[in-house]
């Protein structure tokens, strides 16, 4: 079985209105991006130990401090991403390190998944 249901994938198809393989090839260059930069979102969360607007659990002197531009490239081209940052310059992102080439992402992907 795959990630998503046949009826989830239809409805992508339908919300992207994808026609041809190229238009299936761009919308999974922007589902890719939008993964990784959900999953960089989901790192500060758990560094910090609290959700973004949610400060009432908030156990930490550290907080947000906006984010900065990275390009990765994949199989897929070349996406921009934003990188959350903290103020205390120590959030230290696992799914694309800091100063790591942008190329060597996919294949570490794969890497790391392989055989899942």
């Amino acid at each position: 079985m795959g990630l998503l249901t046949k009826e989830q994938l239809r409805q992508f198809i339908k919300e992207n209105k994808l026609v041809s393989a190229m238009d299936a090839q761009n919308a999974l260059k922007e589902l890719f991006a939008e993964t990784i930069q959900e999953m960089l979102v989901a790192e500060m969360d758990t560094q910090l130990g609290y959700s973004k607007h949610e400060t009432k659990d908030k156990l930490t002197t550290n907080s947000r401090n906006g984010k900065s531009k990275k390009t990765i490239r994949s199989e897929y081209g070349e996406q921009e991403i934003e990188v959350p940052r903290d103020r205390q310059g120590e959030f230290d992102p696992v799914v694309v390190k800091k100063h790591q080439y942008p190329d060597h992402l996919c294949r570490q992907f794969k890497r790391d998944h392989a055989g899942d």
